[in-house]
């Protein structure tokens, strides 16, 4: 398996002194930055710009031939995206003062701590990821249109809703960044998370675990692994889902769950990329792409103290909310004729035809379950089908003890108008009844069967009682 170079391009490091060049590549490469040009002669320096994009420049201000501070200037003017790190034996403040008004991203003295340099180097690169998912984004934005709809085919969708959760989901694939998705059990969150990895073009697996219900001894076992002989019954070495994903892309669900011990040692792993194996003081880096999921309210979770605030600002660098199956009611068509293609494929059965009355039905209900329920439905008809038109019963079985059916009439039965045609005025004020006796009197239920925001029926309301 070839070698994963990171960061994507090379950081370039000039100094004159190779001892220097050594030591500094050396760091970089002992903490997982193997993705390293060095220059000694800084005459090369611009030709290597002009063939080669840079991530990162780490730059020795003297040197003989062009000084760094020349180099600077020629480099802000061109390249002025890419962040520069002054590393000089030269302590002069006026000198310093001078490189940072020139924009340079930090200024260190030699000798400095490799921890330091390190955490430098990192918040740079960081700098660059961002930088270029940001530009994908506003591409994203302008063009309106799915630039890899074959690599997201298994996201069956219509609704624009949708739409702008890929949209942004393609923007930011490519980066190395954490992706928190949001939405409720069912929704999808984890096609959304495969849709991601497989837009990203990393080489490595997708792996998946739920981690609720992993206390913290088991979470550091599964994730992280564990050394031969680390406890009673390990017999031998295990490597741990983030070995496993090397190279690719770490799912995992449900960490709103997390015990407070467990989330401090995720932060750890998001911020430094190091964990230790369990019985191993050895440290290993990870170059997997992590993506999370919860179906809870994580900022409440914050307010309560359950979640940790500096974890949950690590994780929403960017956030995905996947809509509930009630809010894009404009994939229910298709979703249904997916499901129902899936489902005739698995148990070998002729494509039925549809009752006339299904899709009012299942418009009217919300969906606890979202996606995942309404494929449970439909499958389970399939499966009791024998032949001709599918059978409407046990849809409305399933939906009749949800107790979240608004009603079961069909789109003639609810437009049916007797005798006396009434006004438009009078046809809105028998539905605003019919939607309050429904509902019980909660307004926010009656807009929500309404189609209608509760500050838009609330006026509505006013208007009639003036």
């Amino acid at each position: 398996m070839n070698e994963i170079l990171y960061p994507r391009n090379p950081i370039l490091i000039v100094d004159d002194e190779y001892y220097i060049l050594l030591n500094l590549s050396g760091v970089l490469k002992s903490n997982g930055m193997n993705n390293i040009i060095t220059c000694q002669d800084s005459r090369d320096v611009m030709n290597i710009f002009a063939g080669t994009e840079i991530d990162v420049l780490l730059l020795d201000l003297t040197m003989p031939h062009v000084s760094g501070q020349e180099l600077l200037v020629q480099i802000r003017e061109q390249y002025p995206e890419v962040p520069i790190i002054i590393i000089t034996g030269t302590s002069d403040v006026s000198i310093a003062v001078s490189c940072m008004k020139l924009g340079v991203f930090d200024y260190l003295v030699k000798s400095i701590e490799e921890s330091k340099l390190i955490a430098t180097v990192c918040r740079a690169i960081e700098n660059q990821e961002l930088r270029r998912e940001n530009i994908s984004l506003r591409n994203h934005l302008v063009r309106q249109d799915l630039e890899y709809a074959e690599e997201l085919s298994e996201i069956v969708f219509q609704d624009d809703r949708m739409k702008a959760v890929l949209l942004y989901a393609e923007s930011i694939a490519r980066g190395n960044q954490t992706v928190l998705i949001t939405g409720e059990t069912g929704v999808g969150k984890e096609l959304v998370a495969r849709a991601i990895h497989t837009v990203s073009g990393r080489k490595g697996e997708f792996v998946a675990v739920n981690v609720a219900g992993l206390d913290d001894t088991m979470f550091s076992d599964t994730l992280f692994g564990h050394a031969k002989g680390a406890y009673t019954g390990a017999g031998q070495e295990r490597k741990g889902l983030i070995g496993t994903a090397t190279g690719g892309t770490l799912f995992l669900d449900e960490i709103g769950d997390l015990e407070p011990k467990t989330q401090i040692k995720l932060l750890r792993l998001l911020e430094t990329r190091e964990y230790f194996s369990l019985g191993s003081d050895l440290a290993r880096r990870t170059d997997a792409r992590f993506i999370v999921a919860t179906n809870q309210d994580i900022r409440k979770a914050v307010k309560e103290g359950t979640f940790r605030r500096d974890l949950y600002y690590r994780l929403q660098i960017h956030q995905v909310h996947v809509p509930p199956l009630r809010e894009r009611m404009d994939d229910l068509p298709v979703l249904v004729n997916h499901f129902l293609m899936e489902a005739c494929e698995e148990y070998e059965k002729d494509v039925p035809a549809l009752p006339g009355r299904l899709l009012s039905l299942l418009r009217s209900y919300s969906y606890p379950g979202n996606i995942r329920e309404l494929r449970s439905m439909i499958f389970d008809a399939v499966s009791r089908h024998k032949t001709g038109q599918l059978c409407l019963n046990s849809f409305e079985l399933a939906l009749g003890t949800g107790g979240e059916l608004a009603h079961q009439q069909s789109d003639e039965d609810l437009l049916a108008i007797g005798s006396r045609f009434p006004t438009l005025k009078q046809a809105t004020e028998i539905l605003i009844d019919e939607a309050l006796t429904r509902s019980g009197g909660n307004q926010a239920k009656a807009a929500k069967l309404l189609g209608i925001s509760p500050p838009a029926l609330s006026r509505r309301l006013s208007r009639e009682s003036k």
